[in-house]
């Protein structure tokens, strides 16, 4: 944690760097082409405009103080996850906290059948944008269908002048299990190491950020010996504390499925336009349930299906780079 003082000068030279699981940001609209059948007036939910719009703004409040503890400015990038189409994208850039902080954004379709998609904020100021590209996760059913999921997001862009490469993930769930679903996470990590070793034929020591709902802990076969080779380092691993702290919980347990994990060239202090200082999780008292069984989790928008109003089943998480000169 930084110190409760941080002098103006440090405040701008610390880049935030974020990635959030929104829970479900659908609009109000059927698409006959997904299952979002729920989240329609008329649907399961009763997704209304009204609940739509109060959504946006808790979210635009979150992003818009993510990392202000150190750092002057709201966060120069942001992964998305669990966002429906371009549409609810932009009506979260043009949110209320948000509209004045210059992001612009990077969405794709994917092939996912409930119709949920990653995506990337970011400050245009801060970033430079270059080219972006989606690459698929191919899985099996049992009977040797195709299972969709959604397809891994890469940006490329200067970050303050230096070249980055974001990867943005949203693996399997463990719906159906952890150990019977287990073989989709190791399959979407290695699909995600493909494209490490395609940036590394066209770059020398490329600068890349891995961010995600991984579905999987720091721990984990998928992420700790699949993902994180030597190459990358994860500080969220510190952060792993099942008994107090994570991003979700599931049956009165915590999980740190969000993570941001960055290639070790970002530790070297010598090299380069910034490096990593720490990475934490955006979990204030405000952003969780306040009493009953569930005391302490994040404050979600729907348990089953009734409406909370709160804003999602995941807390954010966050990391500093420090800016030289």
């Amino acid at each position: 944690m930084f110190p409760l003082k941080v002098s103006n000068q440090q405040r701008k030279n610390n880049i935030t760097v974020a990635f959030y699981n929104v829970e479900n940001l659908f609009d109000t609209i059927d698409d006959p082409k997904t299952d979002d059948d729920d989240f329609t007036p008329e649907g399961k939910k009763k997704w209304t405009y009204k609940r739509y719009r109060n959504k946006i703004k808790k979210l635009g409040s979150v992003i818009s103080q993510l990392g202000l503890n150190a750092s002057k400015y709201p966060p120069a990038i942001v992964g998305l996850v669990e966002v429906e189409n371009a549409k609810v994208v932009a009506d979260l850039v043009n949110a209320e906290h948000l509209r004045k902080h210059h992001y612009e954004f990077v969405h794709h379709n994917s092939p996912d059948e409930r119709g949920i998609d990653v995506a990337l904020l970011y400050n245009k100021i801060a970033f430079e944008f270059i080219e972006s590209e989606t690459y698929p996760v191919f899985l099996e059913t049992e009977i040797g269908e195709r299972d969709y999921t959604r397809d891994i997001l890469k940006v490329s862009g200067n970050l303050y002048g230096e070249l980055i490469h974001i990867l943005v993930n949203h693996w399997s769930s463990r719906r159906e299990g952890a150990a019977e679903t287990a073989h989709k996470r190791i399959t979407a990590a290695k699909t995600v190491r493909a494209i490490i070793d395609d940036i590394h034929t066209k770059e020398m020591s490329p600068k890349i950020i891995i961010m995600g709902d991984f579905n999987d802990d720091p721990t984990s076969k998928s992420v700790a010996k699949y993902l994180v080779q030597d190459d990358f380092y994860n500080p969220m691993k510190s952060l792993l504390d099942k008994e107090k702290s994570g991003t979700l919980t599931y049956n009165g347990n915590w999980n740190l499925f969000d993570q941001i994990i960055f290639s070790k060239n970002f530790l070297d202090k010598e090299s380069g336009k910034f490096y990593l200082k720490h990475a934490e999780v955006f979990n204030k008292d405000w952003m969780k349930i306040y009493s009953g069984k569930f005391k302490g989790s994040p404050f979600r928008t729907y348990i089953g299906k009734w409406y909370q109003g709160g804003f999602s089943d995941h807390f954010p998480v966050y990391a500093f780079l420090k800016k030289k000169g």
